[in-house]
């Protein structure tokens, strides 16, 4: 069995816990020590109990918290050499570098990295199993690619990026260059690439899907879960939403 859940999802901090066998990781970690102490207690867990945290990119919403929760509690990180030569995390006495393809194991959950465009220096996705069931994330990323597909397929469990309507990018608040940032080639997946994206997936083993990283400007929950929901032949009530105040209690996937 494997159990995941989110701290809190968007751009005001993302935070991810993944459990299997006696195994628990944390990906990214982009709230304050305090805060990150405070959402965990929620989940019944305290920071002895995460064993590693996996670190997507350098952005400040994925990596603000990695460097005084991994120092504070002797934590190991894990991330590309890109990322860390960012220097956004500070000193990090258990840093152990990755590559975009590796496939490695931190106790019982065997974890498969994955490339994708997005506008950091070496970003990096993640697959996490348990030899059995198979989890994949995917967000920050700004265009869908086959990799990308290859990577995701077969999952029981997806938690993926809807950040933005592209209606309500186009006429939003951001400013010129940001709302071409988010809506290029290497920002943030649309409601549409992100239906599209699931579309083309072989979806015949999942139990779950997750929304994540919904912009609080630029999209709805409603219109994020229709589009995922449509995708799928489902109703929106089938779509789970990762949310950035209350994150995503714990789910479940097992056979």
């Amino acid at each position: 069995m494997i159990r995941f859940s989110s701290l809190g999802s968007g751009s005001r901090g993302n935070a991810t816990i993944v459990e299997a066998g006696s195994t628990r990781v944390m990906l990214d970690c982009g709230f304050s020590e305090t805060r990150f102490r405070q959402r965990l207690a929620k989940r019944e867990l305290d920071p002895s109990q995460i064993d590693a945290i996996l670190v997507t990119h350098e952005h400040s919403d994925h990596i603000n918290g990695v460097g005084a929760v991994a120092r504070k509690h002797g934590i190991p990180v894990y991330m590309t050499r890109g990322t860390a030569a960012q220097e956004k995390h500070g000193a990090v006495s258990q840093l152990h570098f990755i590559d975009v393809h590796d496939c490695f194991s931190i106790g019982d959950i065997e974890i498969q990295a994955y490339p994708v465009p997005h506008d950091a220096r070496e970003p990096v996705q993640f697959v996490f199993s348990d030899g059995n069931l198979r989890l994949g994330i995917l967000t920050d990323v700004g265009s869908p690619t086959q990799h990308i597909v290859d990577s995701l397929n077969g999952c029981d469990a997806l938690i993926l990026e809807c950040n933005h309507d592209v209606n309500m990018l186009a006429k939003g608040p951001y400013p010129g260059y940001l709302k071409q940032r988010v809506g290029g080639d290497f920002g943030h997946l649309s409601n549409i690439q992100a239906a599209r994206l699931l579309a083309s997936l072989d979806t015949s083993c999942l139990q779950h899907i997750v929304a994540a990283h919904i912009s609080d400007k630029n999209n709805t929950e409603e219109l994020a879960s229709t589009a995922l929901a449509q995708a799928l032949g489902c109703t929106e009530g089938e779509i789970v939403l990762a949310e950035q105040e209350q994150g995503l209690d714990w789910l479940s996937i097992s056979r």
